[in-house]
């Protein structure tokens, strides 16, 4: 299983709707046909509270949930709170700082044992037990 971040899926989206293949697309052509795509269900809150400060149309909003259909949307369990705690507690004596919703995206992947492909990779590197893939 590989986790997707919010830049990653943002990314695919503006290919597809310029129909010109870019990073994020030829990314996926790298991967086995078998590959799970999992998202945090905090990736996609981000991308839809997006679509709706752009006003995008029904259409926009139609492709995003076509998107999200296609991947395994991943729901907090009951030791979600407890390893995003540790994290961030971890995070904080080390002086490095993350935002909230980051760190819940990256939460989701290191409980999986998943990589997260992410646009920034640097910004997700200080989180241990993460392993985080650049395209």
């Amino acid at each position: 299983m590989t986790h997707l971040d919010t830049s990653f899926l943002v990314d695919l989206l503006r290919e597809q709707r310029r129909q010109k293949f870019g990073p994020a697309s030829e990314y996926l052509e790298t991967l086995d046909e078998d590959e799970t795509l999992a998202v945090s269900v905090h990736a996609v809150c981000e991308l839809m509270a997006g679509a709706c400060l752009a006003g995008a149309s029904s259409g926009e909003m139609r492709r995003l949930m076509r998107l999200c259909e296609a991947l395994v949307v991943r729901c907090p369990d009951e030791a979600f709170a407890l390893s995003y705690g540790r994290l961030l507690a971890g995070l904080n004596r080390a002086g490095r700082g993350i935002d909230a919703m980051d760190l819940l995206i990256a939460t989701a992947a290191v409980a999986d044992g998943s990589p997260l492909v992410t646009r920034n990779a640097r910004h997700f590197s200080a989180i241990p037990g993460l392993v985080v893939i650049g395209y």
